[in-house]
């Protein structure tokens, strides 16, 4: 049985014709548009009722789009600013290491000047560490025997007087600060030259001046020199600032309270003097002949 096209389909023309007439019908658009410019009018109309429909299929896209170019974005910009972050931290660092060499250069040069004002000669040295004995106050300096480092040498810093050397080795030297437990020290007060003796009382503490009458004409904020008399430090100085006097009435001594003046906290390098001046022997006592002794009759 062969099959029959509906009547419907049948209907018109030829589709070879119909092909033809929109062909014509096309190009005779498109040369009376761009000669006439007829269908502008129209494509304004048809691209403002299309918009939506461009918007909403080109949305997706766009988004993603804007999506990827953030994200990408934003991780650069992450990177960029932990770039930053340690180029600051290494500026931060290498601007504290610059201060921290600047005052160290301001320290030694002090030092320096310091040291040309002794006639006799004397060594730069550097702390190294402290003592291990909690219960002492002793530092380790990196010159020893081998530089001309002799026990008994005076140890000062930009201000005063930081201890002595009491232990040389080879290469280091142990130093016995003057707030050293029981450290005695022979100093005057500058005021009045009054001589006395200024003890230590351990690390971290204040000196004080022991066996000294209640009327002795020792003063707050009076300064106490070297006075020389023992041989070890040269007479002149500073050693500690007197805080506080008190004088109670039940007391047979006054109590004074020093400060050192000495930063031995605040230095790497101090300065050995080489001033040890050696005092003749104490003359010997006088031979006292013992009484004869009467013979008996």
């Amino acid at each position: 049985m062969q099959a029959t096209q509906p009547a419907f389909f049948k209907q018109g023309p030829k589709p070879l014709t119909r092909l033809l007439i929109f062909s014509v019908l096309s190009l005779g658009l498109v040369v009376a548009d761009a000669r006439f410019q007829m269908l502008g009018r129209v494509r304004e109309e048809v691209s403002v009722v299309l918009y939506p429909l461009q918007w909403a299929a080109t949305a997706p896209f766009e988004a993603a789009r804007n999506a990827s170019n953030f994200l990408s974005r934003q991780a650069e910009l992450l990177a960029e600013n932990r770039k930053l972050n340690d180029a600051q931290l290494v500026a931060q660092a290498q601007a504290m290491k610059m201060h921290a060499l600047e005052a160290e250069n301001i320290r030694l040069r002090q030092l320096t000047e310091r040291q040309s004002s002794f006639g006799s000669p004397s060594q730069l040295v550097e702390i190294l560490y402290n003592g291990r004995d909690p219960f002492t106050a002793r530092l380790i300096v990196d010159r020893g025997d081998a530089s001309g480092i002799e026990p008994g040498q005076a140890v000062i810093d930009t201000v005063g007087v930081i201890g002595q050397i009491i232990r040389v080795q080879p290469l280091t030297s142990e130093v016995r600060l003057i707030s050293d437990r029981d450290q005695m020290i022979p100093v005057m007060v500058e005021r009045n030259q009054l001589r006395t003796v200024v003890y230590g009382m351990g690390r971290n503490q204040p000196l004080e001046v022991r066996n000294m009458a209640p009327n002795v004409d020792i003063q707050n904020g009076d300064t106490l020199v070297t006075s020389g008399i023992d041989g070890i430090y040269p007479a002149g100085l500073p050693v500690a600032k007197v805080v506080k006097v008190d004088r109670s009435a039940s007391s047979a001594f006054a109590h004074i309270t020093c400060a050192p003046l000495a930063q031995v906290d605040q230095h790497r390098f101090l300065l050995v003097l080489n001033t040890t001046r050696k005092l003749p022997p104490y003359p010997e006592a006088p031979v006292v002949p013992e009484p004869k002794k009467k013979r008996g009759r």
